[in-house]
């Protein structure tokens, strides 16, 4: 079953997704502003490609 464009919306889809180096693209409203693997996840935010993203304000997706 394909993931593709479906949210991250819990501690374990982050961390699965971390694990599982499976790319993800970073949105804040409808405009794109990120995509990558995770680096690091916090209770407050994401790492990709070197750069945190807030969770309360981006929505994050599964990219494959």
């Amino acid at each position: 079953m394909s993931r593709f464009m479906k949210p991250l919306t819990s501690n374990v889809h982050f961390y699965t997704a971390q694990l599982e180096q499976e790319p993800v693209v970073i949105f804040i409203a409808d405009e794109l502003v990120g995509s990558g693997l995770i680096e690091d996840v916090t209770e407050a935010a994401v790492k990709v490609r070197g750069e945190y993203y807030m969770r309360a304000a981006c929505t994050f997706k599964y990219a494959s």
